[in-house]
């Protein structure tokens, strides 16, 4: 069986490192992005081999059109062919700013790095599914998929990182876009949707997490693991939703319930 190939922006850490093992086991061969943290990424890429998956990590930026290009190419020199894309890649603001006093520079380096770049790499990578659709490349993969991890920041309004927000909702229109542009070329779109999920990103607001978990700020009263968006990712790549496109997948233990 060939295996598909799968890349994963921002996949050294976090969210990422646990969707790139989560398809490791699934025999994927996963490309693992990384901006910076070159050791994360090798880390990473230890797992995914002991999970019983095959790797390469690629140094990126996609908030740059040449990172996202060099990205791409280097998946393709190495392996030919792109079967699922999983963008994960995002950064938090490094201050969180009242939005009254919030500065364009935290905007412009968000709206870069967690929207531009996801929207721009997708476009590079559709391009390329829809070659390998046109001429029948397909394994038993499937047909090429794509997903991309927002946040109920979406939704929610935190008015001390505004800049956050806006580029979560604008990627979960990003979502819904693509879905309706390749749907006619047999390529689902899905949007994965996690809560306060435990990782580097959230460990400087654990105290304030933990308070609102003992409160029952959503119903299941645990922190989420990488692991479970992990297994949300998994279960599209798996080609369990045929029949869905542009479907948002909440991985938030119940956060977007309105209950009373």
């Amino acid at each position: 069986m060939t295996r598909p190939i799968s890349i994963v922006t921002g996949a050294g850490r976090g969210i990422g490192r646990g969707i790139a093992v989560e398809l490791a086991k699934l025999n994927h061969a996963v490309i693992i992005n990384y901006a910076g943290n070159a050791a994360a990424a090798e880390e990473c890429l230890q797992l995914v081999r002991a999970a019983g998956g095959e790797g390469l990590t690629v140094q990126a930026d996609v908030a740059v059109s040449a990172g996202r290009a060099r990205l791409v190419q280097t998946t393709l020199d190495a392996f030919g062919r792109i079967d699922l894309l999983v963008n994960n890649a995002g950064v938090a603001p490094n201050v969180r700013a009242d939005l009254l006093e919030a500065g364009e520079e935290s905007f412009d380096r968000l709206i870069n790095i967690n929207l531009k770049g996801p929207y721009f790499l997708t476009q590079l990578v559709a391009r390329q599914m829809i070659e390998q659709v046109q001429r029948n490349d397909i394994t038993d993969f499937g047909l090429p998929r794509i997903v991309t991890i927002t946040s109920i920041s979406a939704y929610t309004a935190s008015v001390n990182r505004g800049d956050y927000c806006v580029a979560k909702a604008g990627l979960a229109m990003m979502t819904a876009l693509y879905a309706a542009r390749l749907a006619e070329h047999g390529i689902n779109v899905y949007e994965v949707r996690p809560g306060v999920i435990e990782t580097d990103m959230t460990a400087g607001v654990k105290e304030k997490y933990d308070g609102l978990i003992a409160q029952g700020a959503w119903p299941l009263r645990r922190w989420g693991k990488p692991e479970d968006i992990g297994r949300a990712v998994a279960a599209i790549a798996r080609g369990d939703f045929p029949f869905s496109t542009g479907e948002v997948f909440n991985v938030d233990g119940g956060f977007h319930l309105r209950t009373l």
